[in-house]
């Protein structure tokens, strides 16, 4: 199988000048935005113009909405908020939190996340109970499967992804190896690829974990978002999108 994206499809740099950009999201009301942890703050890109959408953002890393289009930020100070329509911040779990680095949205109200000091995936639960369902050595990037019945980890420092079989009440069971690739965020689309920030590019599996192919990016990436069949990257000092033959999950 090839690379889901026309060969001259190329890389498209839509702004610059970050320390360390991280957690891209679409919004379904037509805006991107990005964090760029060491300057604490989250970007937004709108209509081809950027501007600050949260100053002094306690170092926030992955991003995320709910159904009902509301922010939910890793805050890699030590928890995970959720930015209300009227723009205040709600605090879904703190106590015990060390760098909250990715975050990922279930259809079925819950949230996982992971601490990656900690060495730990967290369910935030409908009913907000905060539990770990997984431990591992330096837990980074977290994606759900497009039917939400496995849950992708991507291992910074033991070099790997993991897949997790999830359980009905939300409880992950034991990962498997999925890709042996040292991974920062990665992302599904909706025929079950995924799609992973590596090394050098963005590199693209199957559901089988058969390797497709990688985008190669200028500088390492750190993650990426769909928005409809347009991929989003982030690098630490940049943003690119590139356009694709397949459409990203929707997890909200």
């Amino acid at each position: 199988m090839p690379l889901p994206i026309d060969p001259s499809e190329k890389l498209k740099q839509i702004a610059t000048g970050f320390a360390l950009a991280e957690g891209p999201v679409y919004s379904r009301r037509g805006y991107l935005l990005f964090t760029d942890i060491r300057n604490q703050r989250i970007h937004k890109w709108e209509n081809g113009q950027l501007s600050v959408f949260r100053e002094n953002s306690n170092r926030a890393n992955g991003l995320t909405f709910d159904h009902q289009g509301r922010l939910l930020t890793a805050e890699g100070g030590g928890r995970v908020t959720r930015t209300e329509k009227n723009g205040s911040l709600t605090v879904l779990a703190e106590a015990g939190l060390q760098g909250p680095n990715d975050i990922v949205y279930a259809i079925d109200g819950s949230i996982y996340f992971t601490d990656l000091p900690k060495g730990r995936v967290y369910q935030i639960t409908r009913q907000g109970q905060v539990r770990v369902v997984a431990e591992t050595a330096g837990p980074n990037g977290v994606a759900l499967s497009p039917n939400q019945q496995h849950l992708y980890v991507a291992d910074y420092k033991e070099g790997g992804v993991k897949i997790h079989a999830i359980d009905p009440d939300g409880a992950l069971r034991p990962g498997k190896p999925f890709a042996p690739l040292t991974v920062d965020g990665l992302k599904t689309d909706e025929t079950g690829n995924v799609w992973m920030a590596s090394l050098d590019g963005i590199e693209v599996y199957t559901v089988n974990g058969e390797p497709l192919g990688k985008i190669p990016t200028p500088d390492r990436p750190t993650n990426c978002s769909f928005s409809g069949g347009v991929l989003y990257i982030t690098t630490p000092q940049s943003v690119y999108q590139i356009q694709t033959k397949v459409f990203g999950t929707r997890t909200f």
